[in-house]
């Protein structure tokens, strides 16, 4: 296993090559990913317009300062003397799961019992504005069970601090009419996975109402682990968070495969852990691909 410092050198030279088919440098950006909805961690998905930096063709080829690169599974290789994917790690939100309507919706149309006055658009607005402001009350925004910091946004966002209000929002995004799965086919996927011995884990900017999220959803036992940024003190992508997965797995990261949806917090933080990442929505569209690309046959 390579040493931090190691990794994230490596990490650094990889974000500059192709992951899979893709050709576009995927720009992170906070609108991009759908605001938290009180429901959920650093990604709530309710909007995937995606900025995209159009680069060099060859960039995949190429590296850093005339460091000439092969493409990014044969660098791998050089680096771990082959690729073996005995785990999965998968995003909750976006990835794994997706809000069922969008978060102003649901703000606007709860609030309205408690004075909520504000248009869909200006509470979107708002919410962006607040969830870009630096969360100086601690380092991490999901504490526990992340009260405080989803109490400013709400707030924030609506212009109402009725505690009812927040109370109803927080504990609407803990149910099922909250969210679904992305791939029905999920399920079918995962139970192939662990049936070959490939072990799967989620990891998720979140706070602690990711796992009745996942028991509401009928999915938990789907997973041999769950590392929850409120849990393990760390956000995505912040490396931290992939290497207690592995470590909750029992794999070295460099055995490891992460899908998630946002470059920078999934594909970015993995690859400085030294797991694999492969970009969901560009790279694999389905569980199933991520399956045939991990080398296992789902009947």
């Amino acid at each position: 296993m390579f040493p931090m410092a190691a990794r994230l050198k490596i990490s650094r030279l990889l974000r500059i090559t192709r992951t899979g088919s893709s050709s576009n440098l995927f720009v992170h950006e906070t609108q991009r990913k759908p605001a938290p909805c009180v429901g959920h961690g650093s990604g709530s998905h309710l909007y995937s317009a995606v900025a995209t930096q159009e680069v060099d063709p060859d960039i995949g080829r190429r590296g850093l300062g005339g460091f000439w690169l092969k493409d990014y599974e044969d660098y791998r290789r050089s680096l771990y003397g082959g690729i073996t994917h005995k785990a999965l790690l998968v995003d909750a939100v976006g990835t794994l799961v997706v809000p069922s309507q969008p978060m102003a919706q649901i703000y606007r149309k709860i609030g309205e019992k408690y004075g909520v006055m504000y248009s869909e658009d200006e509470i979107l607005h708002r919410y962006r504005r607040a969830y870009e402001q630096p969360w100086v009350r601690s380092r991490l925004r999901y504490v526990d069970d992340g009260r405080p910091f989803w109490q400013f946004i709400v707030s924030s966002s609506t212009g109402c601090s009725d505690t009812q209000y927040f109370e109803e929002l927080y504990h609407y995004y803990m149910t099922d009419k909250a969210w679904h799965l992305c791939d029905p086919d999920a399920e079918r996927v995962f139970k192939a996975l662990r049936n070959t011995g490939v072990k799967v884990a989620v990891v998720s900017n979140f706070d602690t109402r990711l796992r009745p999220v996942l028991r509401a959803l009928n999915c938990e036992h789907w997973f041999d682990a769950v590392a929850v940024s409120a849990e393990v003190a760390a956000e995505k992508p912040n490396p931290t968070i992939f290497l207690k997965a592995c470590e909750f797995l029992g794999v070295k990261p460099e055995d490891a495969v992460h899908v998630g949806d946002d470059r920078r917090n999934d594909i970015w933080g993995a690859r400085d852990a030294g797991c694999d990442a492969w970009l969901w929505g560009s790279d694999v569209h389905s569980f199933e691909e991520v399956a045939q690309r991990i080398g296992i046959p789902v009947r």
